[in-house]
C-alpha cells in the first residue's frame, strides 16, 4: 500500500453504497458515526426493521459476486464484506429459526442502546436540543418494537438467561427512577440559552422515555423471566460462531482455554513481583493498599480526572509521533470527556469524517464516585487513546486516499480493536512508559481481569472442566466469581457486573485477550520472514493501514496471502 491516491472502484463503491443504505436504515449509527443522517430518530428494532439489515447484508453479498477485484485494497475489502456480512446473515439466521435468543443481556442490546447515545449527541444550540428531543420521544416506540421482537423469540423457546432477564430488568427500573440517564438531560440542558418551549418539551419526553422503560421492566419480571432458562451457558456451538463473530477468526477452544489458565499464573506472577517493588514484603493487595493511599496517584473529583486524562493522552500522542508511530495531524487531537449517563463504563468514540469531531475518551463515572487513583488508570489511557484506539480508529478515518468509506467508518472486529488497545497498552510498557511500579501494576491488574475472561467465559459456556482452585469439575456461578475474585482487584459492583457481562455476552469478553495474543502472533510471524530487515513502525503503519478487519483478514492482507 502506498500513499498514492487510487481511484475508486465497483468494489469500493458496493462498499460505500452498502454503509449509505445501512445508516439510512440505523439513525443511531449515523450519530455515532458522526455522519449526516435522521438523528432525531431511532432504528426500527422490530423483527421486520431488523431484517432488512440482513436483506441489505445478502444484496451487497450478492453485488459482490457480480465483480471482480483490481487490486490488494479491493481484496482486502471483499474479504472483510465477505466475512462481516456472512457472519451476521448466520447470526440473524438462528434468531429467526428461534435457535438463539433476540439479544438481551446487561451490557450490549436495545435497553443500553437507547439510553447510551444521547451521551454522544450534540447539544450546542436549539437545534441539537430539538433532534435530542424527537429522539427522546422515540424512545416509548423503539421499546415496544423490541418487546415485539423479545416475544417473537419467546414465542419459539428462545428466551435470554434468567439471570440476564432479572439485571436487565432492575436497569429498566433504574432508567424508570428520578436519578436517570434521562434526567441527566434536562440538567444539561437548563446550562444553555434554549426557549421555554423547547425545555417543556425535553421534560415531557424524559417522562415518557421514563415510563417507557418502566413498562419494559413490567414485561421482562411479568412475562419473559418465567420462561427464562437457568443455565448462563450459550452452548458450544453457539459459542464457535460468536466467538468467530467476535474475533474475525476461528480458534481451538479448548487450546485457548488452556493457554488463558496459564496466563492467569503468569499475570499472576508478574503482579507478586511488582508489588515486592511496591513495598518489599507486601501481598498484591497490600501493595494496592499502599498505592491507593498515596496523595501522588490520587484524583479528587471528575474534572481533575478529566483534567489528568487529557494531559496524559496528550503526551502520549506527543512523544510517539514521528517515532514509534506515523500519527497524521488531525488524529493528533484527542478529547477527553466525562459522560452524562454515569454508568461506569470507560469508552472510545471515533472522529467524524471530516474530524470536525474529534475522537473522544469518554469516562461515565458512577453516581456517588467522586476519588480516583491514576495509578489503575494510565495503562486504559494508553488502550482508549494512543496507541490505543485513538490512533488506530482515527489513523483509518485519515485515510480517505486509500480506504473508501465502509472500511474507514464502519467494519469493526471487537479482536482486532480490542486485541490492538490491550496490544498498545504492553507495548508502552515496553517503550518505558509504564516503569513506575504503581502504574505497571495497573497494566497488570487490567491484564490480570483480561486474562481470567478467558477462562471464565470459554469455560462456563463451552462446558470445560473448572479449574481444582475451585473444586473442579462444572462450572457454577460461585465458581467463577470465586476463580475472579482469587485474581482481580476491583470493587464488588463492578465486578459482579463483569461476571454478569460474561454469562449474558459470550464470546466478546475474551476477543480482548486473544485478540492481542494474534495481534503479536502476526507481529513475530512478519519479523521471522523480514529478518534483519524489519521495522517496528512499518509493521504498525502497513498493519494500521488496513482498518479494523476481522483478524485473519488482517493477518492475510499483511502477509500478502488473500
Amino acid at each position: 500500500m502506498t500513499d498514492t491516491t487510487r481511484p475508486q472502484t465497483e468494489i469500493d463503491r458496493i462498499a460505500e453504497a452498502h454503509l449509505d443504505a445501512f445508516i439510512g436504515l440505523s439513525p443511531i449509527t449515523a450519530t455515532y458515526l458522526g455522519t449526516e443522517g435522521r438523528h432525531g430518530e431511532i432504528d426500527d428494532l422490530t423483527m421486520e426493521g431488523l431484517g432488512a439489515r440482513a436483506e441489505l447484508d445478502r444484496s451487497t453479498l450478492a453485488a459482490l459476486e457480480r465483480v471482480s477485484p483490481v487490486d490488494d485494497v479491493d481484496r482486502v475489502t471483499v474479504a472483510a464484506l465477505r466475512e462481516r456480512l456472512g457472519l451476521a446473515g448466520e447470526q440473524w439466521q438462528r434468531v429467526v429459526d428461534g435457535a438463539d435468543p433476540a439479544p438481551l443481556n446487561v451490557v450490549a442490546c436495545a435497553v443500553q442502546e437507547l439510553r447510551d447515545v444521547f451521551d454522544i449527541m450534540p447539544k450546542d444550540g436549539e437545534s441539537h436540543w430539538a433532534d435530542v428531543t424527537a429522539r427522546l420521544r422515540a424512545v416509548p416506540s423503539a421499546l415496544r418494537q423490541y418487546q415485539q421482537t423479545l416475544s417473537y423469540s419467546a414465542e419459539r423457546g428462545a428466551v435470554a438467561p434468567r439471570r440476564q432477564v432479572s439485571k436487565v430488568a432492575q436497569q429498566c427500573a433504574d432508567q424508570a427512577g428520578e436519578d436517570t440517564t434521562y434526567q441527566a438531560l434536562v440538567r444539561e440542558a437548563a446550562a444553555q440559552d434554549l426557549p421555554e418551549s423547547l425545555r417543556q418539551d425535553l421534560d415531557g419526553a424524559v417522562r415518557e422515555a421514563r415510563a417507557a422503560y418502566g413498562e419494559l421492566g413490567d414485561f421482562l419480571t411479568g412475562t419473559l423471566l418465567d420462561r427464562a432458562p437457568e443455565s448462563d451457558a450459550c452452548g458450544i456451538d453457539r459459542y464457535r460462531l460468536e466467538s468467530r463473530s467476535f474475533l474475525g477468526a476461528a480458534v481451538d477452544l479448548a487450546e485457548t482455554y488452556a493457554w488463558g489458565l496459564e496466563e492467569v499464573a503468569r499475570i499472576d506472577a508478574m503482579m507478586r513481583e511488582t508489588a515486592e517493588a511496591i513495598q518489599p514484603g507486601a501481598s498484591v493487595t497490600e501493595a494496592i493498599e499502599v498505592l491507593d493511599a498515596d496523595p501522588a496517584y490520587q484524583l479528587h473529583g471528575t474534572e481533575e480526572l478529566r483534567a489528568w486524562m487529557q494531559v496524559k493522552a496528550d503526551e502520549a500522542v506527543a512523544a510517539l509521533a514521528d517515532t514509534h508511530f506515523d500519527i497524521p495531524g488531525p488524529v493528533r487531537t484527542i478529547e477527553c470527556m466525562i459522560a452524562p449517563s454515569q454508568t461506569g463504563g470507560i469508552y472510545y468514540t471515533g472522529p467524524s469524517e471530516d474530524f470536525s469531531r474529534p475522537g473522544r475518551m469518554w469516562w461515565s463515572v458512577p453516581k456517588g464516585v467522586t476519588e480516583f487513583t491514576s495509578w489503575r488508570e494510565l495503562t486504559t489511557v494508553y488502550h482508549e487513546g494512543a496507541p490505543g484506539h485513538h490512533l488506530q480508529i482515527g489513523q483509518t478515518v485519515y485515510r480517505s486516499e486509500l480506504l473508501n468509506r465502509w472500511r474507514r467508518l464502519a467494519s469493526w472486529t471487537s479482536g482486532h480493536g480490542e486485541g490492538w488497545a490491550l496490544y498498545a497498552e504492553w507495548l508502552m510498557a515496553d517503550l518505558g512508559f509504564m516503569d513506575d511500579p504503581g502504574n505497571r501494576l495497573g497494566l497488570l491488574d487490567g491484564q490480570a481481569l483480561r486474562a481470567v475472561r478467558v477462562v471464565l467465559d470459554i469455560g462456563v459456556h463451552c462446558g470445560f472442566e473448572a479449574p481444582t482452585e475451585v473444586g473442579g469439575g462444572d462450572w457454577t456461578y460461585d465458581k467463577a466469581w470465586q476463580y475472579l475474585t482469587a485474581h482481580t482487584h476491583g470493587e464488588e459492583n463492578y465486578t459482579r457486573f463483569e461476571l454478569d457481562r460474561y454469562l449474558g455476552w459470550p464470546g466478546q469478553a475474551p476477543s480482548y485477550k486473544i485478540g492481542e495474543r494474534l495481534w503479536l502472533q502476526l507481529r513475530e510471524e512478519v519479523r521471522q520472514r523480514e529478518g534483519a530487515a524489519f521495522d517496528l513502525k512499518a509493521f504498525h503503519r502497513r498493519a494500521l493501514d488496513i482498518g479494523s478487519v476481522g483478524l485473519d483478514t488482517l493477518r492475510g492482507a499483511v502477509l500478502g496471502e488473500l
